[in-house]
Formats: C-alpha cells, sequence, structure tokens
C-alpha cells in the first residue's frame, strides 16, 4: 500500500485552459465546474487521498486565487491530519525575481527543495484537469516491482485520436521503447495519461540536469522521458482500462458531463466507492415545480427547476423559470434561464443570466457567461 511516508503527490494545476474560451476568464481551468457539484481537480485530490497518499502539492501559477481558496488547507479530502498535508506551491520571488514555471519539469524541478524536506522514495505526478478515478497503489507496486526508473500511466485511444497525445511503443515485458509527443503519423494508440511514478533520486538529477538545458522546454513529454529513453533509462508502461477524459475542450468538457447521465458511467466516476470528496455548498433541498418536466439529468441540492429540463446536468441554485427549455446542456452554479428562453447544447457560467435563446450544435457547443467570450 503506497503511504505518505514513502510517496510524495506533485498535482499540475496551473494551467490556462485557453480552448476553454469563458469558463477560464479568473480561473484556472482545473477549477471548472464539472458534474452538477464538483470542480474538475476534485478527481485528483480524491483520488491521491484514497490510495493513502497524504502529502500533496499542488503546483499553480494562471489565475490562482480560486484555486488555492478552493483546496484551503485540505479538509474535504482527509489530507489536513496530523501526518498529511496539501500545500499549494506557486511561482514564488526570490532575489533573482520571480520565477514563472516554464513548463511541466520546470515545476517540479522549483520545488525540489520542498520535496527534499520530505525524503520520498517516489513521486507521484499528475495533472489536475482530468476525469478519471483511479487508485494509483496498483501503478506505484508496479513501479517497484519492475525497478523502474519511471512508470507512465497510459490508454489505448482511438487511431483518429492518437496525434492528440504523447504515444508510447512498448516491448512484450511492458517496458517503453519510443515515446512520441503528439506524432503526425503515430505507430501505437497507447497514449500518455501524464500521470508518472519517478524514484525520486532519478527524478531530482533528471531535472536538475534539465534545469542547465538552455534548448530545453522544460517538459516531461517533450525533453525529460526522450532524453531517458536515449539514455536507456528502465521506463515501465502501466495501462489503464477505466474512463478517463482530457478536458481541455468546450466539446469535451461537455461530452464529460453528459458521460455522467450513462448509469454506468456516472457509477464508475460519482457515484462508486470510495467517495469522490470535493466542498459543501450548504444549499436548501432542491425544488421541482408542479409544471416542471425533467427527463434524464442530475439535478444538484438548491436547483429550482419550474421549466423544462432534459438530459442535462444542473449545479446548485440554478433557476429553470416556468416556460424556459433547458436541453443537453451544463447549467452552472447560480445561473438563470429566464422565462421563455431555450439553452439547447449549450455550457452556461457561472451566476449567468441567460434572457435570450443560446443553442448550439453536437460539435459546436455554445458557451455563455454573461461576459465577453476570450
Amino acid at each position: 500500500m503506497a503511504t505518505g511516508n514513502d510517496v510524495v503527490a506533485m498535482i499540475l494545476a496551473g494551467g490556462r485552459g485557453t480552448r476553454l474560451k469563458a469558463l477560464t476568464a479568473g480561473i484556472a481551468k482545473p477549477a471548472v465546474f464539472f458534474g452538477g457539484k464538483y470542480r474538475i481537480i476534485d478527481f485528483a485530490l480524491s483520488n491521491v487521498a484514497n490510495s493513502g497518499i497524504d502529502r500533496v502539492g499542488v503546483l499553480t501559477q494562471y489565475e490562482s486565487t480560486v484555486l488555492s481558496t478552493y483546496i484551503g488547507s485540505g479538509s474535504n479530502w482527509g489530507l489536513n491530519g496530523n501526518k498529511s498535508m496539501v500545500s499549494v506551491l506557486p511561482p514564488r520571488e526570490t532575489d533573482k525575481g520571480i520565477a514563472w514555471y516554464r513548463g511541466t519539469a520546470d515545476a517540479i524541478a522549483q520545488n525540489l527543495a520542498w520535496l527534499d524536506s520530505l525524503h520520498p522514495q517516489q513521486v507521484l505526478i499528475l495533472s489536475g484537469d482530468h476525469i478519471y478515478r483511479q487508485d494509483y497503489t496498483e501503478m506505484i507496486e508496479l513501479h517497484r516491482t519492475r525497478g523502474a526508473d519511471l512508470t507512465v500511466a497510459c490508454i489505448n485511444v482511438d487511431i483518429s485520436e492518437a496525434s492528440r497525445f504523447g504515444i508510447m511503443s512498448v516491448d512484450q515485458r511492458g517496458f517503453v521503447t519510443r515515446f512520441d509527443e503528439k506524432p503526425a503519423h503515430p505507430e501505437s494508440t497507447l497514449a500518455s495519461m501524464g500521470i508518472y511514478v519517478f524514484d525520486y533520486q532519478y527524478l531530482r538529477a533528471a531535472l536538475i540536469t534539465d534545469a542547465k538545458d538552455p534548448s530545453s522546454e522544460h517538459d516531461f513529454g517533450k525533453n525529460i522521458i526522450p532524453k531517458m529513453l536515449a539514455e536507456k533509462a528502465r521506463i515501465c508502461a502501466y495501462v489503464y482500462k477505466g474512463y478517463w477524459r482530457d478536458v481541455g475542450t468546450i466539446e469535451s468538457l461537455w461530452q464529460a458531463n453528459m458521460d455522467l447521465l450513462d448509469p454506468v458511467t456516472e457509477h464508475d466516476l460519482i457515484g462508486c466507492m470510495p467517495r469522490l470528496f470535493s466542498t459543501h455548498t450548504h444549499s436548501d433541498p432542491q425544488y421541482i415545480g408542479p409544471e416542471a418536466e425533467v427527463d434524464d439529468s442530475l439535478i444538484n441540492q438548491g436547483a429550482q427547476v419550474y421549466g423544462h429540463v432534459d438530459r442535462s446536468v444542473i449545479f446548485n441554485e440554478v433557476v429553470v423559470e416556468k416556460d424556459a427549455r433547458v436541453e443537453s446542456s451544463v447549467v452552472m452554479p447560480a445561473a438563470v434561464i429566464r422565462s421563455g428562453v431555450t439553452v439547447r447544447y449549450a455550457l452556461i457560467g457561472l451566476q449567468a443570466e441567460v434572457d435570450h435563446d443560446i443553442i448550439g450544435e453536437p460539435g459546436n457547443i455554445a458557451v455563455y457567461t454573461g461576459k465577453e467570450d476570450r
């Protein structure tokens, strides 16, 4: 069993998320709302806590205030005990000025002193903006059993999507023989999930060397892993077979929310044990009005529905007024859909007041926040 005494998790949560348009104006991508009552980072934090890893660093950068406040002491994920901790690690000012994180590897490199103070055997590096449930214990045990320098979690994807990912080729023993970052012509469908287990001393030496290389982009996929392969390091592939989605675009975020309306996917993501943890909204009970029609939808506490909701995800404190229609859409907290308005194939942002129709279509999801989209 992985424990906080020998494994430290580092969650990369500084993403700008520009492809999510106005939804990330003012908040980092991992802080975006998801699934009726959660934020995206709840998945990484819950996975870590449920894996028995109780020392966690969360590396923030872009618009970090909301995310830092949300995480707080880590109490919502049970990470604030006597021997557990969550530390939010933004770029910091030194006598050389402010050193912004230049890449995924650089973000970890700038926090080596913090890691040194914890004396880990292994470091688990995660992205804070993916939707999936995983117990990392099996992956960590595979890493140790194989005597690997690095173990990479990977998932089989459709060949049509493979060029979007870092793609790995492996031998019969499960060791990585080739790694191509977003190849134009992929030779494999085994995609990196951006989840890494490193032996800490190996990682530390690799990051120090990379930091001195002026030609490096200081990125795990572009620099660290290719260099490790060139040096014949032992890189093991761990194949994950559950649900996983990188919600980097409007369409993928909308689809991941819609996936929750599938009973199997909903159970695997938010209806299973151990629990997916989040903050409490302390809302009133939901209210479904006498003339309301609700079909195949997730409706969170505090929502008031007087109109028609079909195949949609409705967050807390949302109001759908009489004669309003919400279809195949995601409506985030405290938004109001005014009477007579139709919302279809759309993502509606926090506290937005919708007084006119918002109509998208499959593959072209509409976004409305009440603010100018970027």
